[in-house]
């Protein structure tokens, strides 16, 4: 993929670091991180409850587990997954085979809208915003311009920890959970819903937020 011209060198020395560790594990992705990623579901059910969207954009669909429970939950719905790692989005083409006629995966950073004008009811990010450092603000930029009058941007992450060993091991995968992220969706989208719910005893938390463009 050729990166923006535009991008700093901060973002392409992570853009090529993130590119990397995928290609390592793009293949055991799903085997070992399934008890992380807590509250996948739980967000899709949330959404259901308050939306009928027709055009979903997930960013960071990785293995596209949870695009593929997104086309379940909402059957008549065109998806989009877009991910930085080719590796996960080969991944991702064989589990989403059944949804190939309503399905576009697309290769690139989430630094710009997918689409250039407003498109989407619904834009998803599950546990890749706290990835993008730098680059959460411009995300959710990107997500701002690129979801209609009425859409939604709907999130599940990492938000904090009290232990710095666990923090130590998520920065080693590259992810960055110290609260940061729920303060930025609630100031970019003053109409939403949230909450914050504890893992692994209280060693870490994270967090579902739904909001809302007018």
């Amino acid at each position: 993929m050729n990166l923006p011209a535009h991008e700093s060198e901060d973002s392409r020395a992570q853009h090529r670091a993130l590119e990397c560790y995928y290609r390592r594990q793009a293949r055991v992705y799903d085997l070992t991180r399934w008890s992380f990623l807590r509250g996948r579901e739980a967000l899709v059910r949330w959404a259901a409850a308050r939306l009928t969207p027709t055009r979903i954009l997930e960013v960071g669909c990785g293995t596209g587990v949870n695009l593929a429970h997104l086309g379940r939950v909402f059957p008549q719905a065109e998806l989009w997954g877009l991910d930085l790692s080719a590796d996960m989005l080969a991944v991702s083409r064989k589990k989403l085979r059944n949804l190939a006629d309503r399905c576009t995966l697309i290769q690139a950073a989430y630094d710009h809208p997918v689409s250039e004008e407003p498109y989407f009811d619904l834009v998803v990010f599950s546990y890749s915003l706290s990835m993008f450092n730098p680059g959460w603000e411009q995300a959710l930029a990107a997500a701002r311009r690129d979801l209609a009058p009425g859409g939604a941007c709907a999130v599940v992450d990492f938000h904090d920890s009290n232990s710095p060993l666990f923090k130590h091991w998520l920065a080693l995968h590259h992810v960055r959970a110290d609260g940061h992220l729920l303060p930025g969706l609630k100031s970019r989208f003053p109409r939403h819903e949230a909450t914050i719910r504890p893992a692994f005893a209280g060693v870490w938390s994270y967090f579902l937020f739904l909001g809302w463009v007018d």
